[in-house]
């Protein structure tokens, strides 16, 4: 999810139970020794962190929003690479961001009231090394592997399918272009945590016309707007020649990531709340309509990131992963209903009563896979 404006009335405004999918119920994690979590108040001025130091492990932070707008808590490596993100804290919300840092160094916090901009930021410091967890768990280390697979595999048809929507565009093939788009951004949603880890690539890919100041609007939004709003525009190939460089860079990048078993666990839950934050509300593809693509591709992302870890969840809390089966049939069984020959209706054919069926959905099934960070880590 690239930062955006509108979202900040998201959790006000879909339905009162999708509030609830903002809170974390999932049992505190003592990740920074004898001391427990190192708590955040985040009000819409400060971004106050208890202890600004920690060593080398599991670390767990509790963020508790004082202020009046919505907001992100995020924990940064070098270049803003994103090592861990809670998003979408209501007022008087608290939730947890359960991270696996094992090597020592300057890290940053930052708090992002109104879920826009650069945020509240801080030095934070780790100390010392850590053993990897994968390392020490041949279930986890399988675990992320497989999932590395996953997302490796969903990255090269990200960009078969985008150079398949960059030459509709660059032909002048409207209609073909328009029939491409949701189905490219289909695998980009489907690993949109680790695209995202990358700070520098998501606001050029899937940036908003109203985001970040300063950022220009490029991607596959601004593509889309030429395609359904103002027609295609002089810069539009060139626009489509920098989505298709930017995808080949994430895949590059890909290549080389290391990525921890909380952050699929992490990843999971991202994703639940970018259909919350977007799909849900008709934000995400604002022009075309095609937000059900996106949702579907979100939740099975999700799905793909529990997947990967379900041989450790079943040994550690066998009553979860049931659970977690139950509440993702019940969303795709949902969203099959808005099915329209191969892919899906628009948004604005939706009914409110849609939208608030499809809010109480993602809320039940956000509420256990929260939990999936503490079972990984205990």
């Amino acid at each position: 999810m690239s930062r955006r404006t509108s979202a900040v009335t998201v959790c006000a405004g879909i339905a009162a139970v999708a509030l609830a999918g903002c809170t974390s119920t999932a049992a505190p994690q003592a990740g920074t020794g004898e001391d427990g979590a190192i708590t955040v108040t985040a009000s819409d001025t400060a971004c106050e962190v208890s202890r600004t130091e920690a060593p080398a492990g599991t670390i767990t932070f509790s963020v508790t929003n004082t202020g009046s707008k919505v907001t992100e808590f995020y924990l940064y490596a070098t270049g803003d690479r994103i090592m861990g993100e809670v998003e979408n804290i209501g007022p008087g919300i608290t939730r947890q961001l359960i991270v696996e840092v094992p090597d020592g160094g300057d890290y940053t916090t930052a708090c992002k009231p109104g879920m826009v901009g650069n945020g509240i930021r801080g030095a934070f410091t780790v100390t010392g090394t850590a053993q990897r967890s994968t390392d020490a768990d041949a279930k986890l280390a399988e675990a992320v592997a497989g999932y590395q697979r996953y997302v490796t595999s969903q990255v090269e048809t990200l960009v078969v399918k985008t150079q398949e929507f960059v030459d509709a565009v660059k032909a002048g093939d409207v209609e073909q272009a328009k029939a491409l788009y949701p189905i490219s951004r289909t695998y980009w949603e489907r690993v949109e945590p680790v695209a995202e880890s990358f700070g520098d690539l998501d606001p050029k890919v899937d940036g908003r016309d109203d985001g970040e100041p300063g950022v220009p609007f490029t991607g596959y939004h601004r593509l889309e707007k030429d395609l359904w709003v103002d027609g295609l525009q002089p810069d539009s190939n060139e626009m489509a020649d920098n989505l298709l460089a930017d995808i080949k860079e994430l895949q590059a990048r890909v290549a080389t990531i290391e990525l921890t078993p909380v952050q699929l666990a992490n990843g999971a839950k991202e994703l639940l709340d970018e259909v919350a934050t977007g799909k849900i509300t008709g934000e995400e593809d604002r022009y075309s309509h095609t937000d059900l693509y996106d949702f579907k591709a979100n939740v099975e992302g999700s799905q793909a990131a529990v997947a990967a870890l379900r041989p450790v969840l079943d040994e550690k809390d066998p009553s979860l992963g049931p659970v977690l089966d139950q509440r993702f049939a019940a969303v795709m069984t949902l969203l099959e209903g808005y099915r329209v020959g191969d892919g899906f209706k628009l948004y604005t054919e939706l009914t409110e009563d849609d939208t608030k069926k499809m809010a109480e959905a993602i809320d039940a099934l956000a509420e256990p896979i929260s939990q999936v960070a503490g079972v990984v880590t205990a």
